[in-house]
C-alpha cells in the first residue's frame, strides 16, 4: 500500500513497500505489484520518468513509468508517457551486450510502463551521489575499459542509422559484480539525418556540443564525437578539461581534447576515428 505525507509546499515524500521517493503530488503505484516488490527507486530524473526496482521471486526487474506527477520534470505527464512510447524501437533496433536489456512494455495505472532486466550497477551520475562516488573511485584502467565499451556501443549506435541524444553521466552503469559497463536512459536517440528543432536540446550541457544549442543545427556523428570527449574528461578528470588534472598519458589528453573541439571541423570525423586515436582497432 502507497503511503505519503506532505514534505513541503512543493513535494511530498511518498512510500512504496517501505521505499521513499519523491513527487510532486500523491499517485497510485499499487498497480507496481504485478511485477514484484519494489526494493529501489529513482525519482531523480527530469524526463518525467521515475524507476523502480522490483524483485519476483528469484527475478528482479527495471520499471521505467512515465505518468506519475515527478518532481523535477520538465515536461507534462502526458509528454512523458508519448516520449518513452517512443523509445520502443530505439531499445530494439540498439540492442547491443552493453545495452540494458529491454523485456516488454504496456498501458498500465493510467500512464505507460517499459519493463528491462535488472542490473546490480552502480550508476556514474552526480544526482546519485554514493553510486557516483563508488563509481569514480573504480581503478584507472577499470575506467579505461568503461570509456571503450562506451565508444564501441556509440560505433554500433552510427552503424545502425542513429545519433545519440541526451547521452550523459547518468546513462553509464558499472556492474561490479561481473565487471560490466551497461547503457541506459537511451531515449532521446534519434533516426539520422536529423536537425536541431528546438535550440537547446534535451541532456547535461556539460556533455552537449555546441549545435546542440543551435536551431536547425545538424545533428550527427560529429556532434557525438564531443559527448564521447565529454565522458573521458567526465570518467578520467572529474570533468575538469585542463592538462593538469588529465591522469593518462598526454597524448590520449590531445585526443579527448581534440574531441570537444567547439568546431566541428577540429574534432575527429567519426567514433570510429576516434577510437582509432585513442590505440583501439574499432
Amino acid at each position: 500500500m502507497d503511503i505519503f505525507k506532505r514534505f513541503a509546499k512543493d513535494f511530498y515524500i511518498q512510500y512504496i513497500d517501505g521505499v521513499p521517493f519523491r513527487l510532486k503530488a500523491p499517485f497510485e503505484f499499487s498497480f507496481l505489484s504485478k511485477y514484484g516488490r519494489v526494493f529501489k527507486v529513482f525519482d531523480a530524473q527530469d524526463s518525467g520518468n521515475i524507476c523502480f526496482g522490483v524483485k519476483k521471486e528469484e527475478k528482479s526487474f527495471f520499471i521505467k513509468f512515465a505518468g506519475a506527477p515527478t518532481e523535477r520534470a520538465s515536461v507534462s505527464a502526458g509528454e512523458a508517457i508519448a516520449n518513452l512510447k517512443r523509445t520502443l524501437p530505439i531499445y530494439k533496433d540498439l540492442a547491443h551486450p552493453t545495452l540494458i536489456r529491454y523485456i516488454g512494455s504496456e498501458e498500465i495505472g493510467g500512464g505507460f510502463a517499459m519493463v528491462f532486466d535488472w542490473v546490480d550497477a552502480e550508476c556514474m551520475g552526480r544526482m546519485y551521489p554514493l553510486s557516483h562516488r563508488k563509481f569514480m573511485a573504480m581503478p584507472l584502467e577499470t575506467r579505461i575499459g568503461v570509456f571503450e565499451e562506451i565508444l564501441a556501443f556509440h560505433i554500433h549506435t552510427a552503424a545502425q542509422g542513429y545519433v545519440a541524444v541526451d547521452f550523459y553521466d547518468g546513462s553509464i552503469l558499472y556492474d561490479f559484480s561481473n565487471g560490466k559497463t551497461v547503457i541506459c536512459d537511451i531515449d532521446f536517440y534519434t533516426k539520422m539525418p536529423y536537425t536541431n528543432p528546438v535550440g537547446r536540446l534535451w541532456g547535461s550541457s556539460l556533455f552537449m556540443s555546441p549545435e546542440e544549442f543551435q536551431l536547425g543545427a545538424v545533428i550527427d556523428e560529429v556532434t557525438n564525437i564531443y559527448t564521447m570527449g565529454a565522458v573521458a574528461f567526465a570518467l578520467f578528470a572529474e570533468y575538469d578539461r585542463s592538462p593538469e588534472s588529465w591522469p593518462l598519458d598526454q597524448k590520449l589528453y590531445e585526443v579527448v581534447k581534440k574531441a570537444v573541439s567547439d568546431e566541428r571541423e577540429g574534432r575527429q570525423q567519426s567514433i570510429r576515428q576516434l577510437m582509432e586515436e585513442w590505440g583501439l582497432k574499432p
